[in-house]
């Protein structure tokens, strides 16, 4: 796979500072039921990279001494580590709302039958992938029968209570996530949403709370098809002429770390698959243990790259949709 992280070091992104950490992201492994086209973790049914419960007792030492008041749990498929639910369970005893990155066909793979009712029981928010409300589009971009199994899924989900009108008060929210099957920009959020409620309630009976846009990031699997199909420059181009200085405020890597499998830290998701540690550039590499608490980070300089520009592009970008 070509590599697109040399082309995204030197940037003219303009230099961001930390504020106090809210949100802890952490990565609990790559392996994945699914090997989606877009995916910037290159995760896969073959990678074996997990968390260990060291790590997760670490993680979970630090979410209780910085007060953080969300865990934001991703992978690869991050249900599928032995250490999933111990980690919710432990962390919800602590009173910190958690989220589930979901990518809906897990919740019917052998071994994961009683996974919704789990969540359910311990009301974790789920932020599920569904790149479109069209089968042949999802299969297109995550695999055949993918579109199948996350309808399977989500009817699983809406049994529950999930995605009802009442779930922010039972804790049962449901958001879907879309991701463009091609180079170009997520249309406007609302009116997106507004279709694929519309269109998953006729069509499926489905209902859900939000729908979150992001835009596909230039770096991994996804940046080795823009540099294989040619189209990388023109994609950068078009992240740049789009980008909003006023969305460099509401980026996500303001408020939120990433930790990886292995518990060290970096500024954000993205930077994490290229292997950029947290902090300005220059900085060294920082353990989950080395941190005392949220504001060991405060005013601290983020490492920042051309692929940044995915995040303030329109609308902008982040784990929590558009940013305006």
């Amino acid at each position: 796979m070509l590599d697109s992280k040399p082309l995204l070091l030197d940037t003219e992104f303009p230099p961001i500072v930390r504020r106090r950490v809210t949100t802890v992201q952490v990565n609990l492994g790559y392996r994945c039921n699914q090997s989606c086209v877009h995916c910037h973790v290159d995760a896969g049914p073959k990678r074996r990279e997990e968390m260990d419960a060291d790590t997760m007792a670490q993680v979970l030492a630090y979410l209780e001494r910085s007060g953080a008041d969300t865990l934001d749990i991703t992978g690869g498929a991050p249900e599928l580590n032995a250490v999933f639910r111990p980690l919710v369970e432990r962390a919800r005893a602590l009173g910190v709302r958690v989220i589930d990155r979901c990518n809906l066909t897990i919740l019917t793979e052998a071994g994961q039958e009683d996974l919704a009712q789990f969540l359910a029981a311990h009301r974790v928010e789920i932020i599920a992938s569904l790149p479109c409300y069209l089968g042949d589009n999802v299969d297109g971009q995550r695999g055949k029968g993918v579109f199948d199994g996350s309808i399977q899924g989500l009817r699983q989900l809406n049994a529950l209570g999930y995605g009802a009108d009442d779930a922010q008060c039972t804790g049962l929210l449901l958001s879907l996530v879309y991701n463009p099957v091609d180079a170009v920009l997520p249309p406007p959020q609302g009116a997106l949403e507004a279709d694929y409620k519309r269109e998953l309630g006729e069509r499926y009976g489905i209902r859900f709370n939000r729908l979150l846009t992001l835009a596909n990031m230039p770096i991994r699997r996804f940046g080795g098809w823009l540099l294989s199909t040619g189209r990388f420059d023109d994609y950068m181009r078009l992240l740049k002429a789009a980008h909003r200085d006023e969305n460099v405020d509401a980026v996500m890597c303001r408020d939120l770390i990433s930790i990886d499998w292995r518990g060290y830290v970096y500024d954000c998701d993205f930077n994490q698959m290229l292997g950029l540690p947290v902090g300005a550039a220059g900085g060294g590499q920082r353990h989950i243990g080395e941190l005392a608490g949220a504001d060991d980070l405060t005013g601290a300089g983020i490492h920042v790259g051309e692929h940044c520009f995915g995040c303030t592009a329109g609308q902008g970008s982040s784990c929590g949709g558009a940013l305006s």
